[in-house]
């Protein structure tokens, strides 16, 4: 079976997503985002390094599993805040019985929700 094919420069993503949910350090973060953290937070709660953990949300990001909707101002400076951007991953087979597809279910309402207006300027 084979997976299916995208440009020869890319990645496809169900190879994406899967090299992320088969990393460690991936999955962590993913366990520690039941709410929006910074990069510190994370590496703190995961008890991952700083570099590795913006390593593993850099994958994360890329493979469509987190994202960065989140600025939090702490003085001059605007900090970003990571959420979990899907609620269900679905791997199966294509009607051809011969590739994989993958349905990720995104979770717009879950990863803004409540928190699209945390650390905006009143």
């Amino acid at each position: 079976m084979a997976l299916e094919a995208s440009a020869p420069d890319e990645t496809p993503e169900l190879e994406r997503i899967l090299a992320a949910l088969d990393d460690d350090g991936c999955r962590e973060i993913i366990a520690v985002l039941e709410t929006p953290k910074t990069a510190t937070e994370i590496a703190a709660t995961a008890d991952l390094p700083l570099s590795t953990t913006y390593r593993k949300l850099d994958q994360l990001t890329k493979a469509g599993l987190v994202s960065e909707p989140l600025g939090v101002r702490q003085g001059r400076h605007q900090t970003s805040r990571y959420v979990i951007d899907f609620n269900r991953i679905t791997i199966g087979l294509n009607d051809d019985d011969e590739t994989f597809r993958i349905d990720v279910e995104r979770s717009s309402g879950r990863s803004l929700g409540i928190w699209s207006n945390a650390g905006r300027d009143g």
